[in-house]
Order: C-alpha cells, then sequence, then structure tokens
C-alpha cells in the first residue's frame, strides 16, 4: 500500500487562486464572470490530484506527454493501468510488438445491422507513433511481468451510434460528416479547442499562426522537462479550460460525458472484482476528461451508469499502417507537426535522459532495483510555472544550428544558389522572429519562416521549394507497416502465395515483376493471384504486359508491383473474408445481386467467375440470376454490353466445353424472346438510342439459330420487324438492315433507296442520320458493309461542305463507340474496292456506278461478269444446276452479254457479281 500524502496547509492553491481573481479584476469588465471561470479550473485541479487513483492527463502525440508518461512508468511501476482507448480494441494490442510505427489499430465493420447501412463500410482507428503516451503504456504494459492493462472506453460501435447521433442533431449539423463510410478518430486525450472563437483568440495573442504552433510554443516546450507534478497540474488546468468554456448543450460535450461516465463504471467495477488497490493503479486518459464533473467520477462517485447495448453489427479488428500525414489530418493537425513532435520526443530524452519504453520483443522482465515512487504532490505547482519564462540552453541553440546548416546543404542539392551566408542568415533571422514574436526559443515554425526568407530568392529551381525541403529535413512524412506475423490470414496467404517472385513487402516503391511461364509454369499460381489481387487492389498491383480473359492466357507476364504501399488496403482485405478467392466471391455475388445492377452487370460477375476464380458452380449461379435480371428489366440501356459479354460467352463455351451449359442456353431462348418483345418499342422511343437497338438486333441476329434450335419461333423476329415504325432516321436505316437480313427487302432496292436520298434536296441534311444508322447497322448484319461503303462514298461525293464537315465528327463517333470492328469491317471492304495505288485512282471507276442491264419482267442488274458469261456458258449452265435453276439464255436488251433467267433471277445475279470478282 501507498500513503499519499495530504496537502501542506487548508488551500494549497490559495496564492494562486489570489493571482487569478486579481487578474480577472483588472482584464474583465467584472470579476464575476471570469473569476467563475479561473476559480473553477483551479477547483478542477484539486479535484482531480485528489482523486484516490491516480489520474495522468495526456495530449494524443505529445512529446511532452509521451516523456512525461515514460518517467512515471520507471518510476512508479504501477500494476494495473487503465487507459483511455475503446475497451473492444484489447485484443490486437499483443500484435504492435510486430509493426514498424506509425501503425492504427483498426475495428471495421463490413455487415452492418442497426446502424446506417450507407455508411458501410464502417472503420475506427486510433493511431499510435513512439510520441503517444498511449503507446508507452502498451509498451510498459507488455514488457512488464504483472502488470495488467485495461481499456476502459466505449466499445467501436458506441463510437459510431455517437457520431450518428451527431449527424441526426440539429444543433450540430455536419459534425459527423466523416463517418459515412470513412475513418472515425478516436481522439485518445485530443485538447484541441472545440470552437473557433477561442483558437483564434490564443493564436492571435500567441502571435502564431495555427494550433500547432500554439501548442508547441507554449505547451510542449515548457512541459518538455517539468517534474511530475507540474506536469500533472498544467495538463489539468488547460483541460479544465477547455472544459469551461465548452456550451453546456453542446452534443459533442454530452458524447463526452458518455464516454466518461462509460470510463468511471468500468473502473470501479474492475477495482471490485479483482481487489486491487487504488494506490497500485493509474487511470491514463485525455486531459479533457481529466477535468470531468460527472457525478460517476471518482472511485466515490454518486451515481451509476448503465452501459447502453450494442447493435448486431460484426466488428473486426486488426493493425493497419498508419503515416504523419494521415495523423493530422485524421485530427486536424497543421501539416508536418507530427513529424516535428517526433524530433521534440528525441531532444526531451535526451535532455532529461529519461528511457522510453518500446516494444522489440514478446517478453520483458522488470528493472533491477525497481522502487516505488514518492507519494504524488499536491501542492501548488502551477503558480511559478506559470511566471517561469522559457530559456535557450545548450541542445536547443546545437539544434538550430543543425536545422541551419542542414536546409543549405539540401537546398544547394536541390539547385539553389545557396551558400554559408545563408546558413547565418537563417540562424539570426530565427532569432529575431522568435524574438518579435515574444518568444526567447525559436521553434521549427520560426526557422521555417526564416529558411524561406533567406533562400528562397525570386524562383524554385527544382520541383521543392523550401518548404518542402525544410518538411523534409525535420522527418518528413512518415509511414509505419504491420509485420507478418501481425497480418490477417488472408493477407499473410497472399505473401505465402507470391513469395517465389521474391517481392520484399516491406518496400513501399514499385517492383518491376516478370513472369515467364513458358519455362517456369510453377508461376502460374501467382499469376492467378496477381490477376485476383488486380480484381481486388487495381492500384497496388498493375500489368504492364500480359492478358487473362475468356480463353486467353499468357505466356509471359511483367507486373508493376507495390503491395508494401497499400498494405492497409490489403490488410482490410482480410475483414471480408479468410483468402482472396472467398472475398472475390462474396463480392461477385453482392456485385450482381446489388439492387441497382442490370443485366450486363450479372453477365460481368458471371465472366469474373470463370476467368478468376475458374468456377462452374458460380458462373453458373450467376448465370441463372442473369436471367431473371433480363427477364425483369424493360431498358435496353445495357443492351451493347449484353451482347458483347454473351457473345463472348457463347464463343468461350463452344471452345472449351463438349455442349453449351444449361444456363446460357436458357439465357438465349430467353433474351431472343425478351428483346424480340422490346423491339418495337425501342424503335419508336426516343429514350433508346441507335447504338442500343443495333445490339438488340446484334443479339437477335447472332442468336437466332440456337435460339431457335431451342424452340424459339423466327416469326418472333419477322413479327417484331413488321410492327417497328420508326421515325428517326438512323433507325430507319437499322429497320431496313433488319428486313434485309429477313428477306423483306432485297440489297438492290436498299441501294435505291439511298440512292433517291441523295437526289432529294430537302433530304440533304438528314442523309448523314442514315448513314449513321447503316453504320451501327453492320453490328447485327456486317454482310451490308459493301452497301455502307458505297453509302459513305457517295456522301463524300455529292454532299456539300456545310452538310459534309459537321457530319464528319459524327462519323468519327460513331465508329469510336462501336468499336474496333465497325472500323475493321469497314476498312477491309474498302481496301478490296479501292485501287491500291494513287496514280490508278484518276481512271478508277466505282463499281456501284456501272450501268445496269434492263431485262423486261426481271429486276435490273449489273453486267460486271456479262463478257465471262458469254464466253463461257457451260460454266454458268453447271453453277446453275447446282443452285436449281432452270431457265434459258436469251438475249438482253442491251448486247452486253447474256444472262441467267428463270425462276431465280436474283441467284444469277449474284453468281454473275462473284465471278466478276473472280
Amino acid at each position: 500500500m501507498r500513503a499519499r500524502s495530504g496537502h501542506p496547509g487548508p488551500d494549497p492553491f490559495a496564492a494562486l487562486r489570489h493571482q487569478l481573481d486579481a487578474a480577472a479584476s483588472e482584464f474583465a469588465d467584472g470579476p464575476d464572470g471570469l473569476a467563475s471561470v479561473l476559480r473553477g479550473m483551479v477547483d478542477d485541479v484539486e479535484r482531480a490530484l485528489a482523486e484516490p487513483l491516480e489520474i495522468f492527463p495526456v495530449c494524443h502525440h505529445s512529446p511532452a506527454s509521451a516523456t512525461a508518461m515514460a518517467r512515471f512508468l520507471r518510476t512508479r511501476k504501477p500494476t494495473t493501468v487503465f487507459l483511455e482507448m475503446c475497451e473492444d480494441m484489447a485484443p490486437v494490442l499483443p500484435e504492435l510488438r510486430n509493426c514498424k510505427l506509425p501503425v492504427a489499430v483498426q475495428a471495421f465493420a463490413t455487415s452492418i445491422d442497426g446502424l446506417p447501412a450507407a455508411w458501410a463500410p464502417l472503420s475506427v482507428l486510433a493511431p499510435m507513433t513512439e510520441a503517444s503516451a498511449e503507446y508507452q503504456v502498451i509498451a510498459y504494459a507488455q514488457q512488464t511481468p504483472g502488470v495488467e492493462l485495461v481499456l476502459v472506453d466505449t466499445p467501436s460501435d458506441h463510437v459510431i451510434q455517437a457520431h450518428a447521433r451527431r449527424v441526426l442533431s440539429p444543433a450540430d449539423a455536419g459534425g459527423g460528416a466523416a463517418a459515412g463510410g470513412h475513418a472515425v478518430g478516436v481522439d485518445l486525450g485530443d485538447l484541441r479547442p472545440r470552437f473557433a472563437d477561442l483558437e483564434g483568440h490564443l493564436l492571435r495573442h500567441g502571435q502564431v499562426q495555427h494550433w500547432s504552433e500554439w501548442w508547441q510554443q507554449y505547451v510542449e516546450l515548457p512541459l518538455g522537462d517539468a517534474d511530475h507534478a507540474t506536469y500533472r497540474q498544467v495538463m489539468l488546468l488547460i483541460g479544465s479550460l477547455f472544459r469551461q468554456l465548452t456550451p453546456s448543450d453542446s452534443v459533442r460535450l454530452g458524447e463526452d460525458e458518455a464516454r466518461e461516465r462509460h470510463m468511471w463504471t468500468r473502473i470501479r467495477e474492475h477495482l471490485a472484482a479483482t481487489g486491487t488497490d487504488p494506490a497500485d493503479a493509474v487511470l491514463v486518459c485525455g486531459a479533457f476528461h481529466a477535468a470531468s464533473r460527472v457525478q460517476e467520477f471518482g472511485l466515490h462517485g454518486t451515481a451509476t451508469f448503465t452501459i447502453p447495448a450494442r447493435t448486431a453489427t460484426a466488428w473486426q479488428y486488426g493493425l493497419v499502417p498508419s503515416s504523419h500525414a494521415a495523423i493530422e489530418a485524421q485530427f486536424g493537425l497543421e501539416p508536418g507537426s507530427v513529424s516535428i513532435a517526433a524530433s521534440q520526443l528525441a531532444k526531451n530524452l535526451q535532455r532529461t535522459g529519461v528511457r522510453p519504453y518500446r516494444l522489440k520483443g514478446r517478453t520483458g522482465t522488470r528493472a533491477a532495483g525497481a522502487r516505488k515512487a514518492p507519494a504524488a504532490r499536491t501542492d501548488d505547482r502551477l503558480s511559478g510555472f506559470l511566471q517561469q519564462p522559457p530559456a535557450l540552453d545548450r541542445i536547443d541553440q546545437d539544434e538550430l544550428t543543425g536545422w541551419c546548416t542542414g536546409i543549405v546543404r539540401l537546398a544547394r542539392a536541390n539547385g539553389y544558389a545557396a551558400s554559408s551566408a545563408d546558413s547565418i542568415a537563417v540562424f539570426e533571422t530565427s532569432l529575431g522572429l522568435a524574438g518579435l514574436r515574444g518568444r526567447i526559443r525559436p521553434t521549427p515554425y520560426d526557422f521555417l519562416d526564416a529558411a524561406v526568407t533567406c533562400i528562397e530568392k525570386d524562383r524554385v529551381p527544382g520541383r521543392r521549394d523550401i518548404r518542402h525541403l525544410v518538411e523534409t529535413m525535420l522527418g518528413g512524412d512518415r509511414t509505419g507497416s504491420v509485420g507478418y506475423a501481425s497480418l490477417p490470414p488472408l493477407a499473410r496467404d497472399v505473401h505465402d502465395r507470391l513469395r517465389p517472385l521474391g517481392i520484399d513487402f516491406t518496400i513501399r516503391r514499385v517492383k518491376r515483376v516478370l513472369l515467364d511461364l513458358r519455362s517456369d509454369p510453377g508461376l502460374q499460381a501467382c499469376s492467378d493471384v496477381l490477376w485476383k489481387l488486380r480484381r481486388l487492389l487495381p492500384d497496388a498491383v498493375r500489368p504492364i504486359t500480359g492478358e487473362r480473359a475468356l480463353g486467353v492466357d499468357s505466356l509471359q507476364e511483367s507486373w508493376d508491383v507495390s503491395l508494401g504501399a497499400h498494405q492497409r488496403a490489403l490488410i482490410e482485405l482480410g475483414y471480408e473474408g479468410v483468402t482472396i478467392e472467398q472475398v472475390i466471391e462474396q463480392r461477385l455475388r453482392r456485385e450482381a445481386h446489388d439492387p441497382t445492377a442490370n443485366t450486363a452487370a450479372v453477365l460481368r460477375a458471371v465472366e469474373d467467375a470463370i476467368v478468376l476464380l475458374r468456377s462452374p458452380r458460380l458462373a453458373d449461379e450467376l448465370g441463372r440470376h442473369a436471367i431473371q435480371t433480363l427477364a425483369c428489366e424493360r431498358s435496353v440501356d445495357g443492351a451493347p454490353e449484353v451482347l458483347t459479354r454473351v457473345r463472348k460467352l457463347l464463343a468461350f463455351y463452344r471452345t472449351t466445353e463438349p455442349h453449351l451449359p444449361s444456363w446460357i442456353e436458357e439465357f438465349t431462348s430467353t433474351g431472343y424472346a425478351h428483346y424480340c418483345t422490346l423491339l418495337p418499342v425501342a424503335f419508336t422511343e426516343e429514350s433508346a438510342g441507335v447504338r442500343q437497338v443495333a445490339a438488340m438486333l446484334g443479339f437477335l441476329v447472332s442468336t437466332e439459330s440456337l435460339a431457335v434450335s431451342l424452340g424459339g419461333s423466327r416469326e418472333q423476329l419477322d413479327l417484331a420487324v413488321t410492327q417497328s415504325h420508326p421515325q428517326n432516321p438512323a433507325k430507319v436505316a437499322l429497320l431496313w438492315a433488319a428486313q434485309v437480313h429477313l428477306g423483306q427487302l432485297n440489297r438492290q432496292d436498299l441501294r435505291q433507296q439511298c440512292a433517291e436520298l441523295l437526289d432529294d434536296v430537302l433530304l440533304l441534311p438528314v442523309y448523314p442520320h442514315y448513314i449513321n444508322g447503316l453504320l451501327h447497322a453492320l453490328e447485327p448484319v456486317p454482310a451490308l458493309v459493301d452497301i455502307v461503303v458505297e453509302a459513305i462514298s457517295n456522301a463524300f461525293t455529292k454532299l456539300p461542305d456545310e452538310l459534309l464537315l459537321p457530319w464528319l465528327p459524327v462519323l468519327i463517333t460513331a465508329l469510336r463507340t462501336g468499336g474496333a470492328n465497325l472500323a475493321r469491317l469497314l476498312t477491309a471492304e474498302a481496301e478490296r474496292i479501292f485501287p491500291g495505288r494513287l496514280p490508278e485512282l484518276d481512271a478508277w471507276v466505282p463499281p456501284w456506278s456501272t450501268p445496269t442491264v434492263a431485262v423486261p419482267g426481271r429486276t435490273a442488274v449489273p453486267p460486271a461478269g456479262s463478257p465471262f458469261l458469254a464466253a463461257h456458258p457451260e460454266t454458268c449452265d453447271a453453277l446453275a444446276a447446282m443452285l436449281g435453276c432452270d431457265g434459258q439464255w436469251v438475249a438482253a436488251a442491251v448486247p452486253a452479254g447474256r444472262i441467267l433467267v428463270g425462276d431465280h433471277p436474283e441467284s444469277a445475279a449474284a453468281l454473275a457479281a462473284l465471278l466478276a470478282e473472280v
């Protein structure tokens, strides 16, 4: 048992109270308002110091708090430490020994029950750096046998509940916007003012630029080497100040008080259950909470708090890498302040000689000769501390000298014309700025302003300015990492499976990986993992060469891998499943069954199930869901992607399987009937674009034979086309293509209609729209490519410039949206028709401009093959017999040769054209 000394007098803070009353009378209109605040601050300090359970107030990422904490633990050696941290995070803390700081303890939830579903995934973070007093506590508890660490703050579920209440509260609108799917920071010991008026007052009178500089100047530096009693009283005083000035009706204050009631309830429960002597324990919490006024405060609190129930949300826990920049953003600190805190901690330890605690192994021993500390002092240490100015000691001067020479050296390396004279100028300017701002000891912010003033004269010669270089020299942004032993099973599995590639996952740089699967087939497993990670973490792995698609496997691959820089994302995948295959399967199901998913999205999931998981079972399950989705769709927006993916799936199954799966057959027959039903409406509705209607026709034409073999009827398509009456010129051209495919319109009539459009002056402005429809018609009926080339050529020949030039961007856009297939068809046909050499172009006559041969009662046909037919009639007769034509040779009206006549004149015309090409 430790005996605590009583007060040395009736009121140890009488002198301080008198001093504050005098200040209130001098600086305020009346002594009542300000004096009550100042007296309340002293009362809060005295109350916390008189508590039987010692309260250690801290500020998160404060070097002064970390130094004081390490000194206190090495002196007092408490056996029980109560820590303000989410109580459900306790099982993860032992894994900190495998990490490189900074890291964050994370609570993560993807399966949400009882909280707003739109906020998923939920994440609560408690970051740790070596300048965190909480890290000193955790390291001490894990390395010292017999020490029990008890987390007493509200669980992560209650943190999110509090944010939900804050978002919904009209008094604090927008205060919890960060909860919507982003990480919620656990403010362990956060001491930033809760309203702008106080912060602005402190910055203005402290002659500083921002809150981080004020804290560095007026708290960190004075408390860096203060004794334990002084440190406690000052931190309690600051916490009480912010507490006094917080509005009593603030929603955030109610949340803080709920956390305090929870903490003291847990503390009393633990002490009662274990029988621990309060003199052997300590409570480590934020200074704001140390000045609490709730009735549950202290071991002798007069109220009992009922801890609310958690929701049914399933939380998972782990460690994720953090960085100085991420911590600064989470707590609203100035960029570079956490790096400055790290350097300040090193200086504090050097000045005081305190040995910090660090997690380096699984076992620890109590220091030899450890002794109990003397009783905590409650006498007034504030009066002298508040009146004592800081002094520039030798360590500060040496540090400033090192900064000045270091920034000049770094500036020269980055293209600045800096010299030793600039080092002296920066040194003297730093001292001068500190004096102008009312402080003897220059801060890193004074040095930063001095360096910018003295070195960055007129321009930045390189990519980095002086401000950036100073931040880099003072520590820069550091990123932590989680060791292999502390990773979740999924991340460890990924590491193990990629080990043959020799990847160092602790390096944050991008590594180029080469896989020769032809010479080393054993790397196929690594390739599979990389392609799966590409689906899950596209920023962490990027293929340079190689492809993975339906029926396509690369023989050689190269990758840019940066898993070290994306370790947090990999760890969070571990919260979703045990292996990446399980995570992909869950995501594919979730994407396919999403209420907003269309048929194209479900087919995309089917394709990923085949390519990435090679799972016929999952592909069949998702494929059957695609059938249901297609049957319920009333929109044709996704028809182009549906057509593309169905064609790829059919080609894949036909080349790799002995027969088609039942789901793809059922999808084809269902899609055929579905699109036949929607086709007349799509032709007339303005909401359905030309590309969508062309894709519907493409689906119907390409799957027609399969659908008919499965019980469908071609009459459905005939009836749908007959019932279609479009008004849009592009859709009219699509209808012509469908009629040509069905035999309702012959090719010569289509050519004639295009020619009539060019002959009609009134229709010339809309002629490009008809061409646009014909271009998209190549998707369902690619055999019309010669007519399309003819129509485009005629457009370039006959359209005036005022119509032709505005149409060219439309033509290019149509070809781009149609994909490479349409352009490939057009170029191949143009290469066949047009001359291959420039000199031949002048004498070239387009085949469609040759005069036709007219036969009474018959359709006009081109005479391109007439001389050949006249010279070799036996060949024509033999081919006619093969085609089943029973005709005779007759003389034509124009002596241009002979043509085959009879019951099938169209066949003779097609034969003539074929022979002309030969």
